[in-house]
């Protein structure tokens, strides 16, 4: 499995709009992941149900944030590598650096990526 981290809400001031660009972004770096035949992931696809489920009012709330980050920290000990996209991010940044301390690969560009065997 491959993480995808990139910016959530970084730049966005929670705008919506912005946030989904990011989003969008992610899903895209993720597709080729796959096409490339790896199993990307992204901590959204469990943070975002979970925080929902659990009753969350909205982004940066305390449900928000007791669950958002730390699911994206336990997918890096499960992943065999991080793609880190898009612009600043301290929470990408700090899925690379966990990548780096677990020994994982971590890639800067798609192209980067082998193909899987």
């Amino acid at each position: 499995m491959i993480l995808v981290a990139g910016p959530y809400r970084s730049g966005t001031h929670d705008d919506p709009v912005l946030i989904q660009r990011n989003v969008d972004a992610m899903l895209t770096a993720a597709l080729a992941i796959f096409r490339a035949g790896h199993l990307p992931v992204m901590g959204e696809w469990y943070a975002l149900p979970l925080i929902e489920h659990a009753g969350s009012a909205g982004i940066g709330d305390p449900i928000f944030d007791d669950i958002f980050h730390p699911v994206a920290r336990r997918l890096v000990s499960k992943c065999d590598a991080v793609l880190r996209i898009g612009g600043p991010s301290t929470g990408a940044d700090e899925m690379v650096a966990l990548a780096h301390t677990h020994g994982k690969a971590v890639f800067n560009s798609l192209e980067d990526i082998p193909p899987a065997t």
